[in-house]
C-alpha cells in the first residue's frame, strides 16, 4: 500500500511554512504529526489545511491561543478576529495618543515644555485618564443612584478619548485629570454631597429632572444668551424642590442657590471648559447646568 503520509519537508514545500517552526507546532500541539518506523514525523493531508489556516490567521496577527481555540472549535473564526480587531483599535488609539502627546510638547513655548511634559507624562494614555474621571465622579456620588443612571450621567461628563487626538485634545484631558487630584476639590463636593443626602428624598428623580432642565437649556448655552429667568431656571428649581419636599419661593431659591456653589467653583468652571475643548460640544452637561445655577443668581438679584 502506498503511504500517503508527507514528510515534514514535503509539508514545508506544500505551505510555505519553514521546517522549524512546523516542528514547534507540532510541539505545541497545534499541528498532528505519526511517527514512521524510523522515527520520522508523518503528516495526514488534514494538515496541509490546518497549517494553511494557521498561516492565514498568523498573517492576520491572532496570537497561537486565539489560533489553537478556533482549531479546537472553542471560538469561532468571526468571534477570534472580531477580538484581535478590538485589540488592534485600543493599541492604535494608544498610539494616537502617544503622538498627539509628543506635538503637545513639541509644538509648546520654550519656557513652558518642561511644565506640559509633566502635565502629560503622568497621564498614561487616553482610556487611564477616562478612567480617573470616573472614578472622581463615582467618588464624588455618596447618595445611591442606579448604575444606569450613573452610566448616562457619565456618557455626559467624562468624554470619550478621541480615536485621533489634536494635541491640544490631549493637553486638556491631562488637565482634567489634574483637576480631578485636586483633594480639596473633591472634599468640597463630598461635603454638599453628604448635606444632599439628608435634604433629598430621590436622587435618580433628582438627577432625571435636572437633566430635562439641562435639555432646555442647550439652545439658550449654544446662542451665547446670558443667564436669564425662565422656564429652564423654573423646570430647574422645580426638579429640586420637588425631591426636597418643598415648594418653588424665593427662600427656596436662596438656599438652592447656596447649595450649588460648589458647582460653581472656578475649577468645576474650567472642568466643563475642558470637557467641550474635548468633546468638541458647546452644551455640555456642566454648560447647560452652570448656566441654570448662574440663571438662578441672577433671578434672585433682579428679584431684590
Amino acid at each position: 500500500m502506498r503511504d500517503e503520509t508527507l514528510g515534514i519537508g514535503e509539508l514545508a514545500g506544500l505551505t510555505g511554512v519553514a521546517v522549524r517552526t512546523i516542528r514547534f507546532y507540532c510541539d505545541e500541539g497545534i499541528i498532528e504529526s505519526v511517527r514512521s518506523a524510523g522515527g520520522h514525523r508523518r503528516f495526514t493531508g488534514a494538515a496541509v489545511e490546518r497549517l494553511g489556516l494557521v498561516k492565514r490567521l498568523r498573517g492576520l496577527g491572532l496570537g497561537l491561543p486565539a489560533i489553537t481555540a478556533v482549531l479546537n472549535g472553542e471560538r469561532s473564526m468571526a468571534e477570534a478576529v472580531a477580538a484581535e480587531r478590538a485589540a488592534l483599535d485600543v493599541r492604535l488609539a494608544d498610539l494616537a495618543w502617544r503622538r498627539a502627546s509628543l506635538r503637545a510638547v513639541e509644538e509648546a513655548d520654550p519656557a513652558e515644555r518642561a511644565a506640559r511634559l509633566d502635565l502629560l507624562a503622568a497621564v498614561e494614555g487616553g482610556h487611564a485618564a477616562r478612567d480617573a474621571l470616573i472614578d472622581f465622579w463615582r467618588r464624588v456620588g455618596v447618595a445611591p443612584v442606579a448604575e444606569e443612571m450613573f452610566a448616562r450621567f457619565v456618557a455626559m461628563a467624562v468624554p470619550q478619548p478621541p480615536a485621533d487626538p489634536s494635541p491640544r485634545q490631549v493637553v486638556a484631558y491631562a488637565e482634567l485629570v489634574t483637576l480631578v487630584a485636586d483633594r480639596s476639590l473633591l472634599r468640597r463636593l463630598l461635603d454638599r454631597a453628604r448635606v444632599n443626602v439628608e435634604l433629598i428624598s430621590d436622587e435618580n428623580e433628582l438627577m432625571l429632572g435636572v437633566g430635562e432642565a439641562c435639555e432646555l437649556a442647550g439652545p439658550m448655552v449654544v446662542a451665547g444668551a446670558p443667564p436669564r429667568d425662565g422656564p429652564e431656571l423654573d423646570r430647574f428649581v422645580a426638579a429640586h424642590a420637588s425631591v426636597r419636599g418643598s415648594g418653588d419661593t424665593v427662600e427656596f431659591r436662596r438656599e438652592l442657590l447656596a447649595n450649588v456653589a460648589p458647582d460653581r467653583d472656578p475649577r468645576m468652571r474650567r472642568y466643563w471648559r475642558l470637557v467641550g475643548e474635548v468633546s468638541g460640544e458647546t452644551a455640555t452637561l456642566g454648560a447647560t447646568h452652570l448656566w441654570l445655577a448662574d440663571s438662578l443668581e441672577h433671578a434672585l438679584h433682579a428679584g431684590l
